[in-house]
């Protein structure tokens, strides 16, 4: 059986299989970007940007097929998945749209006198290890930087997503990318190491579980090559006061339940002060409640299946682990009882420390809500976590809620929204959500060389 292979959520059927890449096929992949990087290096910034934006073009006119393949790949519905496609193409607009001025020499003034500027290069093939929560839209912000600034790319992307991985593939090609600027791989985790390995390869992007976020940086500062790992979360939505609570609630939910909570910078610990508490589970837990899971392709449903067996099977027993140590199942907590990897969408109350609910990240349709007395005490218990990737702070003083923000450990906080993504806006975490950044002007800066020009005065 190979390690590659579609086997749809819904249905729990196995419905293509695809050979994984052998050692002699990742040494040529491994030379032919090596070959391109030579090539690809020395377009003009407004011939990379002009295929950057006819990869846009092809996301948009493909976005039917694209979002089918998903639905069956890893059970997103069809209508998420077209947004996840919408935000794709908005990617790799932005980086044809900025990435030239991005990318423009930056001067200095000496102190010694004479003149100076940093020049942004690129620095060669890169590797991208990529998950299946999102199959376009991780790759999207890894790879339109990168081959907007002239580097290339050997992409491994999930397992479970070859059909979505070949679908890029395809576009980039379609697109008029040149040959090998972009290479799809079925490799394994050992063969990924030594891709890492090779001295060709020059730095590693990796969006994933800490588990694997530490085995391929431990690969990489052992070959001092350079790495953005975006790891897990378990982000908290802070409710300190509301005048509208129903909007409170509408937006906790939606920040849950996206993409059937398999999101790392999902909100999943409710934080709510002592006075709205009550009011908030009873309203949060009638909405998550009435979100029924269904088949990806039906309009009708509010969420689809988790990604898997072992998805379902992992976020089941944090739930029964939680309860058997004395925490309230407020909602939910079981599978259906029906083919597929379908979770009611839960709410769990009363968690206290000892509960792997407290500390480890929920990754599917699950939340958990804390009573806090006051606006410090929310902080601390935000900041009592591994996990340092986002957050979201709800108040109707804005002023009050930027200090709160203040004092998150967290690599981004929204305000009175939803936590979300958008291509300007750069997306990483701190502790053991990652290192590096994504999108935005941040996020064309990891894996460039800032070469020093210096003059000195004639």
């Amino acid at each position: 059986m190979s390690d590659y292979q579609v086997t749809n959520p819904s249905t729990g059927e196995v419905e293509k299989e695809f050979p994984t890449a052998t050692d002699a096929e990742v040494q040529d992949a491994l030379a032919r970007s090596h070959a391109a990087y030579g090539e690809w290096r020395t377009t003009s910034k407004d011939e990379r940007a002009q295929v950057l934006r006819r990869v846009a073009d092809l996301y948009d006119e493909r976005a039917d097929e694209l979002a089918a393949i998903i639905a069956r790949e890893m059970g997103k519905p069809v209508r998420e998945g077209k947004g996840e496609i919408k935000l794709v193409s908005s990617i790799f607009r932005y980086y044809a749209d900025q990435g030239p001025t991005l990318l423009a020499d930056a001067p200095l003034d000496p102190a010694m006198g004479g003149s100076a500027l940093v020049r942004k290069e690129s620095v060669g093939p890169l590797l991208g290890i990529m998950p299946w929560n999102f199959p376009y839209y991780q790759v999207a912000r890894f790879a339109a930087p990168n081959l907007m600034v002239g580097n290339t790319i050997l992409l491994k992307h999930a397992p479970q997503c070859p059909e979505s991985a070949l679908a890029i593939d395809q576009i980039f090609a379609d697109a008029g990318l040149p040959a090998d600027a972009y290479i799809n791989l079925f490799a394994t985790n050992d063969q990924s190491a030594d891709i890492i390995a090779d001295p060709r390869v020059v730095g590693v992007s990796v969006t994933g579980s800490e588990r694997a976020g530490s085995a391929v940086a431990e690969v990489a500062g052992r070959h001092l090559k350079k790495v953005v790992l975006e790891l897990g979360g378990s982000d908290p939505f802070i409710l300190l006061d509301a005048d509208d609570l129903g909007a409170a609630v509408k937006s906790a939910v939606r920040g849950r339940m996206g993409n059937a909570g398999q999101a790392c910078n999902g909100a999943k610990r409710m934080i709510v002060v002592d006075d709205l508490y009550d009011e908030f589970v009873e309203q949060f837990t009638a909405a998550m409640g009435a979100l029924t899971p269904g088949d990806p392709f039906e309009s009708s449903s509010g969420f689809g299946p988790l990604s898997s067996e072992a998805a379902a099977t992992t976020l089941l027993e944090q739930v029964e682990d939680a309860v058997s140590k004395g925490a309230t199942l407020r909602t939910g907590g079981k599978r259906l009882d029906r083919p597929g990897a379908f979770v009611e969408a839960t709410v769990l109350t009363d968690v206290t420390p000892d509960m792997r609910a407290y500390g480890e990240e929920l990754f599917g349709p699950a939340a958990v809500v804390y009573r806090v007395e006051d606006a410090a005490e929310a902080v601390a218990l935000a900041n009592d976590s591994s996990f340092g990737l986002g957050g979201v702070v709800w108040s109707s003083d804005t002023e009050k809620a930027q200090r709160v923000a203040d004092q998150l450990d967290t690599g981004m906080v929204w305000i009175n929204s939803a936590q979300g993504s958008a291509a300007d806006l750069p997306f990483g975490g701190t502790k053991r959500s990652g290192v590096g950044r994504e999108l935005g002007p941040y996020g064309i800066d990891e894996f460039v060389n800032k070469k020093l020009i210096y003059t000195p005065a004639g």
